[in-house]
């Protein structure tokens, strides 16, 4: 749908309620079920995520990680099927801010929508300063010249190569759907063969005697009890956060998918699945391969922990060891780009609904994308990135820390309006049950209980790099000064805006099959 001015109308689509759900302009029916699990696959990065955090999990559970993904892997599948819900009867790009509006009012809504915001903008600076020390890194590989790995040290390079790969993000997620589809089929593509044939090789050296310490598998691994404490069960909880956050982004796509009622929970449903079915192999056949004690090569090596894959790469593939890291550039790469998709998107939706100023409503008269929300996004995140990685690596840090409290924020919120919308169909059937309460409460529930231990643990001076403020942790300050932005600009917002905080544009209702049963 062509849209004048490149603006989406703020009003509803024909046919739909006033303060109901509207179109926005967006290229509809262009991404199906396979291009929405592979852009959220992109967005989750298993190569680089599962390399960053398989160590510092070994170190606290042991063998024990395969249990620990399965019972991290709970909350996000149960958060994913309210999302499937909350989507089947509501598609619209805003997802969390447009479903917790529409379940609690404007005001919880708006701080769902920031929340998300938040969070990706945030990682965004993350993933592209992976980006540039895996490249620097692969390079100092291929050429054997390990110096050139250090340049990725110097803050002036760093930042340049790093705005250099959010400019090429940028660029391709401005442009059609079509394109981000083709780019992350082919880097999707490649980082899981990687991953797969790295993950084959290290058990054919197990079966073949040459591996570091082989360890032979055992099916007490899955055995969550058999971890040592609770403390060890609920940071594997915390990791789960990091390890398959992204996989919203197929929701923030709806408008945009073919079938949207059933494509983007379909696409949630299918990604998580997928993404643990991967840890869960790569997690064995290193634990198989290397073991879990503190030598050389072991997994509880406290100098390879933050990057196992790097360090076993050249034992278990040899001379092609740089395809490792070539797929962690790869899987950072990917990510940044197909990250985009969830803030343009949201904030598109919150500038169309009149919760943020109409220049966020713009679409792209060429290729029908947030054209003016993907630019915001992405200056946003070059900013933070290029003055964090002058001040201190430690804020950057203690910034991407503070993303764990903002996703247990906008994941709670938004399973919390799941149950809550649906109240009066709770028990209609069995499925609705399950679907609509057990299970969205228990995710939130948990996300919650996350949400609430890490915000008092944070306040701990100790807690992450161990920087303070005023004897508070600084990733308790940063996270309590996220929110606190939020709160005031929302504020600002209602003062400049009041139709949407009067439900005026996104009103609360009920759900639809309840509005069909009304004489």
């Amino acid at each position: 749908m062509s849209v004048p001015g490149g603006t989406a109308p703020l009003a509803p689509a024909a046919g739909d309620d006033a303060g109901g759900i509207s179109r926005k302009g967006l290229s509809a029916g262009t991404v199906g079920l396979l291009g929405a699990v592979v852009i959220g696959i992109s967005c989750i990065a298993p190569a680089y995520t599962l390399t960053a955090a398989l160590g510092p999990t070994v170190s606290e559970v042991g063998v024990q990680v395969p249990a620990i993904i399965l019972v991290g892997f709970i909350p996000m599948l149960l958060v994913a099927f309210g999302y499937r819900e909350l989507n089947r009867e509501m598609p619209d790009s805003g997802t969390s801010f447009t479903w917790a509006a529409r379940a609690f009012g404007p005001w919880v809504g708006w701080m769902a929508g920031w929340g998300l915001v938040a969070a990706t903008i945030l990682v965004l600076s993350n993933l592209a300063g992976i980006a540039v020390d895996f490249l620097f890194l692969l390079i100092a590989q291929l050429s054997g010249v390990p110096e050139i790995a250090d340049l990725a040290a110097n803050p002036v390079i760093n930042v340049v190569v790093c705005l250099l790969f959010m400019a090429g993000a940028t660029f391709v997620s401005y442009r059609d759907m079509q394109t981000t589809q083709k780019l992350q089929y082919v880097l999707v593509g490649f980082q899981v063969l990687v991953l797969v044939i790295f993950a084959g090789a290290a058990l054919v050296g197990f079966s073949q005697g040459s591996a570091f310490d082989a360890t032979a598998f055992d099916l007490s691994w899955f055995n969550p009890f058999a971890v040592s404490s609770f403390s060890a069960v609920a940071a594997g909880l915390s990791l789960s956060i990091f390890i398959f956050w992204g996989w919203d982004v197929t929701l923030t796509m709806n408008e945009e998918t073919k079938n949207p009622e059933k494509t983007p929970g379909r696409a949630a449903t299918l990604t998580v699945v997928t993404i643990v079915v991967l840890y869960l192999l790569i997690s064995i056949a290193l634990l198989m391969y290397a073991g879990t004690g503190d030598g050389e090569f072991g997994l509880g090596n406290p100098d390879i922990q933050d990057n196992v894959f790097f360090a076993l790469a050249g034992p278990i593939l040899g001379p092609l060891a740089f395809l490792v890291s070539l797929a962690v550039l790869t899987s950072s790469a990917a990510s940044l780009q197909s990250t985009f998709v969830g803030p343009a998107r949201t904030l598109l939706a919150m500038g169309h609904y009149g919760a943020l100023p109409r220049r966020f409503a713009e679409v792209s008269p060429r290729f029908f994308t947030p054209g003016f929300a993907t630019l915001v996004s992405a200056f946003v995140a070059s900013a933070f990135y290029a003055v964090m990685r002058f001040v201190s690596e430690n804020v950057l840090w203690d910034t991407i820390t503070t993303l764990g409290m903002m996703i247990c924020f906008y994941y709670g919120i938004t399973a919390f309006a799941c149950v809550w919308y649906f109240r009066r169909q709770w028990f209609d059937s069995v499925r609705s049950a399950v679907f609509t309460l057990i299970f969205p409460l228990l995710g939130g529930v948990i996300l919650a209980i996350l949400f609430v231990t890490t915000l008092l643990d944070s306040m701990d001076p100790d807690y992450g790099s161990g920087s303070s403020i005023g004897g508070l942790g600084l990733v308790f300050v940063l996270g309590m000064v996220i929110i606190v932005v939020g709160v005031v600009i929302m504020v600002w917002q209602a003062v400049k805006r009041p139709d949407f905080f009067r439900g005026r544009t996104l009103a609360m209702a009920a759900p639809e099959s309840l509005r069909r049963r009304r004489p």
